[in-house]
């Protein structure tokens, strides 16, 4: 699932260097939610270390040629310029300006890009908050800000507060652990709720879970399903998928679990016997995108047995109909509510004509 050509935000991070209101140091630098785009091949590539822990938008950027890691902190150094595109949940995006300048050498700068529609303002008085404020620019309907790294002008208090803020934490009643900015973070999912109900307790075999989330779904078909003897967990977050790793480790003895940092819509290595799925229909912008969703019913149809199962949650609205109809053998909505529809899709026999929907 490819990044967007157009990334206002990623072109105005570049801003203040290409106007030269601030140097591009010599030495490495790092990039915390990297996106490749053409703004940056006007400087040196091989100079970036770029974290991107969304399997697709790591896959640009791997074959764009750059160095890409799933986790900087992991790494030893400390850089003089620290690049960040934070994200929209307020509460992530603060732990990440925190964790930017603890990664910063000291007298480095830390340089943050944001579009006005996803809380530019709310961004620069945070970053301004932690460590005072450099300098801002404002183009593309975006504001590129910064900051200098100096321990002895930074707020310590509130950047250890702040470095706490997306932590791993329990929820539900400690039944699962979650943390702010993977999807429905602190609650189950409306949708997904409603798939369960109507979830067979006869599911067998081999089964996967396209975007796994923090594993709920999958919690509860090992819960419900005694004949399951593996799942595989597909999901493009890797923050989401240590979550379900986690929040599964009760069940390693019942079944063989895979945990899959992947990009369902370039299609599965495997084939299975039953699929669950509540598929994203938005981009991390918020932009509708049904293609999205149409990409894993087709992912599905092509990984399922003969007489396999796909289990669907999606909005009523989400034309998906005619790629079910085209890719499996019977199609029925097992139920409806608040907006959403969950459908039941077996895949045909090799003797069978798919696209007959069941009455």
């Amino acid at each position: 699932m490819a990044a967007s050509n157009s990334d206002p935000a990623l072109d105005a991070l570049f801003l203040p260097f290409a106007s030269r209101a601030l140097a591009w140091p010599a030495g490495p630098v790092l990039f915390l939610r990297a996106r490749e785009g053409a703004a940056m091949r006007q400087f040196p590539l091989q100079q970036l270390v770029c974290e991107q822990s969304y399997r697709p938008f790591a896959d640009e950027l791997q074959r764009a040629g750059l160095h890409v890691t799933a986790d900087a902190s992991a790494l030893p150094a400390r850089y003089a310029l620290v690049l960040v595109l934070p994200p929209r949940q307020r509460e992530e995006a603060r732990a990440l300006f925190a964790r930017a300048l603890s990664l910063c050498a000291d007298g480095g700068v830390v340089v943050a890009s944001i579009t006005n529609s996803e809380g530019a303002r709310s961004g620069e008085a945070d970053l301004k908050q932690l460590a005072g404020l450099g300098g801002s620019l404002t183009k593309y309907h975006c504001r590129v800000f910064w900051s200098q790294s100096r321990s002895a002008t930074q707020d310590s208090p509130l950047l250890a507060q702040w470095s706490a803020l997306d932590a791993p934490r329990p929820i539900l009643d400690a039944r699962f652990r979650s943390r702010p900015g993977v999807f429905a973070w602190d609650r189950i999912d409306p949708a997904s709720a409603l798939l369960v109900e109507h979830l067979p307790a006869n599911l067998v075999g081999k089964g996967a879970d396209l975007g796994a989330g923090y594993g709920y779904l999958s919690a509860e078909i090992l819960s419900r399903c005694a004949q399951v003897t593996a799942l595989d967990l597909y999901e493009a977050e890797a923050r989401a998928l240590d979550l379900a790793r986690h929040n599964l480790v009760s069940f390693e003895a019942q079944a063989a679990l895979g945990y899959r940092w992947h990009d369902v819509t370039i299609g599965l290595p495997e084939q299975y016997d039953f699929i669950v799925s509540n598929p994203p229909f938005h981009t991390q912008s918020r932009a509708d995108r049904p293609d999205v969703g149409r990409r894993f019913i087709a992912v599905a149809a092509e990984s399922l047995r003969p007489g396999g199962r796909l289990y669907l949650v999606a909005n009523r609205h989400l034309p998906y109909e005619a790629v079910l109809n085209a890719s499996f053998g019977q199609v029925r909505v097992l139920g409806e509510r608040d907006g959403f529809k969950v459908i039941e899709a077996i895949k045909a026999s090799a003797s069978a004509r798919p696209g007959k929907p069941a009455r």
